[in-house]
């Protein structure tokens, strides 16, 4: 699964034409990509959540977060008795 978060950036074409110094240009274009980097930092528990709705396996998903199989479990809500 991907989630894709998009943001409107300044197209403007750079030519000798255009009415930007080249310094003012690149100074927009840093600002704008600097302002555009548009990130979500999930909780563990979120992670666990996520990763197994793509399918991975409860000891996948363990190893991969350097998590404990019994916490994995109890992010998913699944009882561990035998």
């Amino acid at each position: 699964m991907s989630i894709s978060i998009s943001s409107s950036l300044s197209t403007t074409p750079f030519t000798a034409a255009n009415s930007y110094s080249n310094s003012a240009a690149a100074q927009q274009i840093k600002q704008t990509t600097n302002d555009s980097a548009d990130t979500v930092k999930l909780s563990e528990s979120q992670q666990v959540i996520q990763l197994y709705k793509q399918g991975h396996q409860v000891s996948q998903i363990a190893s991969s977060l350097s998590l404990t199989v019994a916490i994995v479990n109890s992010y998913l809500g699944i009882s561990d008795t035998k």
